[in-house]
């Protein structure tokens, strides 16, 4: 669908994780801008949870495409996709989206397409893409920190050491990275080119990444050499602030509360804490003398009382001090507001982002994945310090408290508390600069003859 105003039609395919699909949204809204007409594909259940953030601006040049999965007992429609599927049909899910590939290229065939921006697990996808002649692009919505030090350990095994030792992960996390790594390597199919690694390869010249020079520089230069493309970064891709995120009864509690007194404690739409966890951060909250907002939420049909998942009396003791949050909180109009002095947070690509853009110092507790390492990377930055586990991955309510009062309140964390003010100013001044370059990118891939009004 071609208009004056549209120049280039692209289709972008992100993996099915609200922490994917978010950013895809956020570049695809920062496109249509620029001109492009971007159609957004997925499966239903995750088009429907963020069709409201497609405002009436962006209504005409963003089209939201139903991509569908085979359906299994194990895997009904509504859990095509991750937010509230239990951990153990991830994989169920990576194969039912792979069984999809004749809907995708159904897709490709059905529109008018001048390229493809896909997620970095979904290797298939500009193969499909190619034989429709159409070029494709790796959209990588996590740090490139977290992406050079795993390419490193696939492509340099028993050789070089990873040249930044500054986000070497120490203790359990090291430990449990480096058998994650091993076990991804033994169950690699040596006759068929598969996973990230192969969805990079397959990018056509240049791979995008939602991050930053000023924050990842080194890392995106180093990857760049790794993998042999140009790294492009887009820059901060934080959701915009609406009218649904104004949630009365925190925002009026947070309006109560002295400047910079109270920290914001989430650990993303999709882990679920043990209860060792809940009990550890909850006495380290209360014995931190410190405000407090804390999201808490339980797996998707589990019947699980808030107040009876938390330690006894908890509740009443932290009284006005602290307010306790089942499932959903509005995350960046607390980031934002005046009385937020910290996040306790998983360090998700996404958090990290958006306690970045709103100045906001982190106290890191990372659980999996990449967050271990991305907590690394702030802390070497400047505006975070984690809270160790012991060899067992245990926390410690002490620590917690400690933490968080260095970070918050105490004078010894003030640094962090500048450093987090910097970084905000940077981004805000730097504004547009990383998406000239993304723009201009994808442009030359597509080859288009542009035309002006």
């Amino acid at each position: 669908m071609y208009t004056k105003q549209s120049i280039a039609s692209v289709l972008m395919l992100p993996w099915l994780a609200h922490g994917h699909i978010s950013p895809f949204l956020e570049l695809a809204k920062k496109l249509t801008h620029r001109n492009f007409h971007v159609y957004l594909c997925s499966t239903p259940i995750n088009l429907s949870s963020i069709k409201k953030r497609i405002t009436e601006n962006y209504s005409h040049s963003i089209e939201l495409v139903e991509i569908h999965l085979p359906s299994s007992p194990d895997l009904p429609p509504h859990h095509h996709t991750t937010n509230g599927l239990p951990t153990h049909l991830i994989p169920t899910l990576k194969t039912a989206f792979d069984m999809a590939i004749p809907s995708f290229s159904n897709i490709l065939n059905t529109l008018t397409l001048n390229l493809v921006i896909y997620d970095f697990n979904l290797p298939w996808a500009p193969t499909i893409a190619s034989s429709y002649g159409i070029p494709a692009v790796d959209f990588i919505p996590t740090g490139a920190a977290m992406t050079s030090s795993t390419l490193h350990m696939f492509t340099k095994r028993g050789g070089a050491e990873f040249p930044f030792p500054e986000i070497q992960l120490r203790g359990f996390h090291e430990t449990r990275f480096r058998n994650l790594i091993k076990k991804a390597s033994a169950n690699k199919d040596k006759n068929k080119e598969e996973g990230v690694v192969d969805a990079m390869k397959r990018s056509r010249n240049i791979i995008l990444f939602h991050t930053f020079r000023e924050l990842e520089g080194k890392y995106i230069d180093y990857l760049s050499v790794l993998i042999e493309k140009k790294i492009v970064p887009v820059g901060s891709l934080v959701r915009e602030i609406d009218d649904e995120d104004e949630h009365s009864e925190i925002i009026q509690w947070l309006d109560n509360k002295g400047g910079s007194s109270t920290v914001f404690v989430s650990f993303g739409s999709e882990y679920f804490m043990s209860k060792d966890e809940i009990e550890e951060i909850a006495h380290g909250l209360e014995l931190s003398n410190v405000n407090f907002i804390w999201v808490v939420r339980f797996p998707m049909g589990e019947k699980v009382e808030l107040e009876e998942a938390l330690p006894k009396g908890f509740i009443e003791r932290v009284g006005e001090r602290g307010m306790v949050v089942e499932g959903w909180a509005p995350q960046p109009r607390i980031l934002t507001h005046s009385s937020t002095g910290g996040f306790v947070s998983h360090c998700g690509w996404n958090s990290i982002m958006e306690s970045l853009k709103f100045g906001v110092p982190i106290v890191a507790m990372p659980m999996h994945l990449d967050q271990p390492l991305n907590a690394r990377l702030v802390e070497e930055v400047g505006v975070a310090m984690e809270v160790n586990r012991d060899i067992n991955g245990r926390f410690n309510r002490e620590d917690i408290s400690q933490v968080i009062r260095k970070v918050v309140v105490e004078k010894s964390g003030e640094d962090i508390r500048i450093k987090a003010r910097e970084f905000s100013e940077k981004i805000r001044m730097k504004g547009e600069e990383e998406l000239d370059e993304v723009v201009e990118e994808l442009l030359q891939l597509c080859k288009l003859n542009i035309w002006e009004d």
